[in-house]
């Protein structure tokens, strides 16, 4: 099995592999580059590298790093999955000293609520306390 390596050092990253992803993501769909970059700088990022060093994954943690975080832009590239690189990102992200101890992380997730049930996360028992604002058009 090849070794697969998690770097938070925003400098590692891919930023044309990781913006290409997410902006034809279905969370994220057509993301101005700026934003993109913007959100980048202000959240601890998650790197996975696999062979000459080639990122094959990514997450981002938005956090006060004392009380709350939201994980999101979870992505492993297509021709990578199966190999546990998204474990080995949530075991990185669960272990980050800045996200011990918070009251509340959240994620909203389509297709990986096993993956993220193995590491705490569970339905919100609770739902009718919560609000957002939700603009799913707001980068067309």
């Amino acid at each position: 099995m090849n070794e697969f390596k998690i770097s938070t050092n925003i400098e590692d990253l891919d930023i044309d592999l990781v913006y290409s992803f997410i902006a034809n993501s279905y969370w994220a769909k057509n993301i101005p580059f700026e934003v993109f970059e913007k959100s980048l700088k202000n959240s601890l990022v998650f790197g996975a590298y696999g062979e000459n060093n080639e990122q094959v994954g990514f997450a981002r943690v938005i956090t006060d790093k004392a009380t709350f975080a939201y994980l999101c832009d979870v992505f492993v590239l297509e021709e990578c999955r199966g190999l546990g690189i998204s474990k080995l990102i949530m075991e990185a992200i669960s272990q980050h000293q800045e996200l011990q101890g918070l009251r509340r992380f959240m994620l909203a997730t389509n297709d990986a609520h096993g993956l993220y049930a193995q590491f705490g996360f569970q339905p919100v028992a609770n739902p009718e306390i919560l609000m957002q604002i939700w603009q799913p058009t707001v980068y067309e």
